[in-house]
């Protein structure tokens, strides 16, 4: 079953709440899904998994399809993280080689897809 789609009037609030700090822990969530429904929407494949632990996962990125198991490309990071690099406020690099983003497989990479718009 498909998850219902955010709408922009309620993720665009949401995610300028959860990005100015502060925000109640719905209201990160439906942040944090906000933009990751928008990173699946730009950027449409399976070949990446992107998890925001615990609120959200997509699948992601044109390529080779994963359909059973540990996909072979994950990126995952705790949801201030993800908020940053989809906001811009950090560079997908500076995440890397903080530690706060995890990044495995060979076509794990985020680089020209973040920041989002929203």
């Amino acid at each position: 079953m498909a998850r219902a789609k955010i709408a922009d009037e309620v993720g665009g609030p949401a995610v300028r709440t959860a990005v100015a700090g502060g925000a109640d822990r719905n209201t990160t969530a439906t942040a944090v899904r906000y933009l990751l429904q928008l990173l699946a929407e730009r950027a449409p494949g399976n070949t990446v998994e992107v998890r925001v632990p615990p609120f959200g996962a997509v699948q992601c990125i044109p390529g080779p399809r994963h359909t059973r198991g540990t996909p072979p490309n994950v990126i995952e990071t705790d949801a201030a993280t993800w908020l940053a690099l989809a906001s811009g406020s950090m560079a997908w690099d500076e995440g890397l080689a903080s530690g706060a983003v995890h990044a495995s497989g060979q076509r794990a990479s985020l680089e020209g897809l973040v920041p989002l718009r929203y």
